[in-house]
């Protein structure tokens, strides 16, 4: 089946070489100029193109390594100070990179299902759930991006973690973060799983924390993951701070161009209306464009009415939210489904309170999901709202109208797919007037979904509001996303919590299931 899958999603990843691209298809041209054209002392400080390099030195080095390629196709392509250059062969050669190095996400895929228990939800519904996932379809092979690639390694990880084999799991984690950044997520689950249970192990008392077995894992782990950072980041050793500053470019903003679907945009849509009623009491019947429902889309730093967020607030409340759950993960017995389950967690914690959030982040939550989505039907229920609300959510990224029918069937054939299955593995129907596996309250907000994409897509302009309100329905979309990903975060939180799986003495090896 992962095959098939494979060769099927192939095609129609060939079908769309042709299809709507992003800016960020000239950042990875531009990425690929630098590492090939110019010294490694000058890759972060290139800024000729307003792309500069901001991911980690390993994705650098992975760039530098497809240059020699490209230079083969157009030498052209190459040249740091050809902006937007995009001949065909250019075209070509970087949406064919994109689907040869999807062949990691196969592999990590096949390694995932090899390490469960066999089963036809194993062989046949986690290979589909994960490899014809719509999101990466839209955001890697339409918007573009390499997704599939540090995916394929997330699910290499995971795999190794289930089989008991933390060393290789800490491996690619490592690789993974040395690659993109945003994995940072997901590291404090790592963190607790690896101390606990390879790490210290036995029983939690003052001997086996400080026996010679534990420090010598912990010297093991720790020389791994040091090992990686110094191997990445010293042939750059003479300008890390100028590196951390392309990581971690705190003036962006709070969020994105596009609003992700989280806290944020909710805080921001407060603020406008706050700030329009204030205004109406006050007798201003003109209110500056930075309050008004159209200004809040496009590089605003600053709220009118609410306080101002800074980077330091996120990053207090991620971890404020965040410690329960790495508490309860400590106390868990070692079974590999709690650690993927504190990494949903981990990364929808911090989709909703991290600075500058990327829409597109919110896959770091439905791809390990999707695994644990076989596996118990409170999990599949969150991932079929989840991973619905989610996907639609990528839609605005996909904005020219020749795409309209293209994403609208790639989510209705994944969401039927997904019900569907899922429903046959645990065919519970709450009531006859809601969706398979969901309650009515649940059915009715995803319904609510196609009110949304009428609104943006028919209703916004028969209205006039076109440009008065040019970004009132990716406003909308936001916010209505925004409630079905908070609603899954305190659900799944709270289920987490009060998981009862303390104290069981089991190990999970690669005969036996999550």
């Amino acid at each position: 089946m992962i095959v098939t899958a494979t060769v099927l999603t192939s095609c129609l990843k060939l079908l769309l070489i042709p299809a709507y691209r992003s800016t960020d298809f000239e950042v990875h041209r531009n990425w690929l100029a630098i590492t090939h054209s110019l010294p490694l002392k000058q890759w972060y400080f290139e800024e000729t193109s307003q792309w500069t390099l901001d991911y980690p030195p390993l994705f650098a080095w992975f760039e530098y390594l497809m240059s020699f390629i490209a230079v083969l196709l157009d030498p052209q392509m190459l040249n740091v100070k050809n902006i937007n250059y995009s001949s065909d062969n250019t075209v070509l050669f970087q949406r064919l990179s994109v689907i040869f190095t999807d062949l990691i996400y196969t592999l990590g895929v096949y390694m995932c299902c090899s390490a469960l228990q066999k089963s036809w939800r194993k062989d046949v519904v986690l290979p589909i759930l994960l490899i014809t996932n719509c999101g990466l379809l839209m955001v890697d092979h339409i918007h573009f991006q390499y997704n599939g690639i540090m995916y394929g390694i997330l699910l290499i990880s995971i795999a190794y973690m289930i089989q008991d084999r933390f060393l290789w799991s800490a491996f690619w984690f490592t690789v993974l973060l040395n690659m993109k950044h945003i994995y940072i997520y997901m590291a404090p689950a790592y963190f607790i799983y690896l101390l606990r249970h390879y790490c210290i192990g036995g029983p939690l008392n003052f001997k086996s924390i400080c026996s010679v077995g534990t420090l010598k894992n912990l010297g093991l782990l720790g020389s791994i993951v040091l090992g990686i950072f110094i191997a990445t980041f010293l042939p750059f050793h003479d300008h890390i701070p100028q590196v951390i500053s392309r990581l971690f470019p705190f003036k962006r903003g709070l969020c994105h161009a596009y609003w992700a679907p989280n806290v944020w945009a909710i805080y921001n849509i407060g603020d406008k209306i706050g700030f329009y009623l204030v205004s109406k009491i006050g007798g201003n019947s003109t209110t500056p464009e930075i309050a008004s429902m159209t200004g809040g889309l496009v590089r605003e730093t600053a709220h009118s009415f609410l306080p101002d967020v800074p980077p330091v607030a996120t990053m207090a409340l991620t971890a404020l939210f965040m410690a329960p759950a790495m508490v309860k993960l400590f106390l868990l017995d070692r079974r590999a489904a709690h650690f993927v389950r504190c990494l949903v967690v981990c990364a929808l914690t911090s989709f909703l309170f991290g600075w500058h959030v990327h829409e597109k982040a919110i896959l770091m939550a439905i791809i390990p999901l999707s695994i644990l989505s076989i596996m118990e039907s409170n999990d599949a229920r969150i991932f079929l709202i989840l991973s619905t609300v989610g996907h639609y959510s990528l839609f605005p990224l996909l904005f020219p109208t020749s795409l309209l029918l293209v994403k609208v069937f790639l989510l209705l054939l994944y969401t039927l797919y997904a019900f569907h299955s899922l429903f046959k593995l645990y065919p519970l129907s709450i009531c006859k007037y809601s969706l398979p596996l969901l309650n009515p309250f649940e059915s009715m907000y995803l319904l609510g979904l196609i009110g949304v994409f009428l609104y943006e897509n028919v209703v916004h302009s028969i209205l006039g509001f076109d440009k008065r309100f040019p970004f009132l329905p990716l406003m909308i979309t936001s916010v209505y996303c925004a409630v079905g990903v908070i609603y899954c975060w305190i659900n799944y939180y709270i289920y987490f919590l009060k998981y009862n799986g303390m104290h069981v003495k089991s190990k999970i090896n690669k005969n036996k299931s999550l």
